[in-house]
């Protein structure tokens, strides 16, 4: 019997009648991440944005942790679903982190529907990246301690998220530990938990893909102090695409810090 059809939720920003263009965010989060204010001020540029649940976050369909019934594949495909619930055909895709990579599959397998892409915070699908540098020692220390963490346990895991941001937050910019908390509060209690949300780092591969065979327009934004994905994966990015254009954000870590929005939304509307 053929499994039930998840619920993807989305919601838009803006006239129908502007560039469309679609939001697709990383492991564990929900369009939350995509901060409304943010959103609202891509669509006072001129665009129809939307950003939406992935599967195991928000108020899309979640599933028993450990037991997620789904591929990254079929996430690759909820963002065409996406669209179709908004009557878009084409759009501009950008995605963050993981994101970033189901951006670009979308870009290589629906070349169709995407207009241009943005990658932001990622690194080159079906490049050898091993000779680039990897994640830093101590946001790997900071990631280990997420076994410890009883992910029912609100506090415990408003705690850990707290530290997460700050860990992979701007060396440049102040970290807002109030707003931070409060955004994650809303993010949990929306999404009922985030225990579900651990079904990401579970996902396996799909058909192999090279962002080389990309036939679209490439923006690449990536944060000088990235501790994720150190710079030089977003440059290894925009290397392997003839004519991409590469946006690097001064002390920017692996985030969408406030004060980094203008050369952000600026660089995107540029693009398409």
């Amino acid at each position: 019997m053929a499994a039930q059809r998840p619920d993807i939720v989305s919601e838009n920003f803006g006239s129908p009648e502007d560039p469309a263009i679609l939001l697709i965010m990383g492991a564990m989060a929900s369009m939350l991440w995509w901060p409304e204010a943010f959103c609202r001020r891509l669509a006072g540029r001129g665009r129809f944005v939307i950003r939406y649940d992935n599967r195991d976050t928000g108020l899309s369909t979640k599933y028993k942790p450990g037991a997620r019934p789904y591929t990254f594949e079929d996430m690759v495909d909820d963002a065409m679903r996406v669209l179709d619930d908004h009557g878009v055909a084409k759009a501009h895709v950008a995605g963050m982190s993981m994101g970033g990579m189901l951006a670009q599959n979308v870009a290589l397998k629906y070349p169709e529907r995407v207009t241009a892409l943005t990658v932001i915070s990622s690194s080159p699908l079906g490049v050898d990246t091993s000779g680039l540098p990897g994640t830093t020692e101590a946001y790997k220390e900071h990631s280990a301690q997420g076994a410890n963490v009883d992910w029912s346990n609100r506090e415990q895991v408003l705690d850990f998220m707290v530290k997460d941001v700050r860990a992979i937050s701007s060396a440049l910019h102040p970290f807002d530990e109030e707003r931070t908390r409060k955004m994650i509060e809303e993010d949990y209690d929306r999404s009922g938990g985030l225990a579900s949300a651990t079904n990401h780092f579970l996902l396996k591969g799909g058909p192999q893909r090279t962002i080389r065979d990309l036939r679209v327009p490439l923006l690449v934004i990536h944060g000088t102090a990235d501790p994720l994905f150190p710079i030089e994966h977003g440059e290894a990015l925009a290397k392997a695409v003839p004519g991409a254009r590469l946006v690097k954000v001064e002390g920017g870590g692996h985030e969408l810090h406030r004060n980094d929005w203008p050369q952000i939304v600026e660089a995107i509307v540029a693009h398409g």
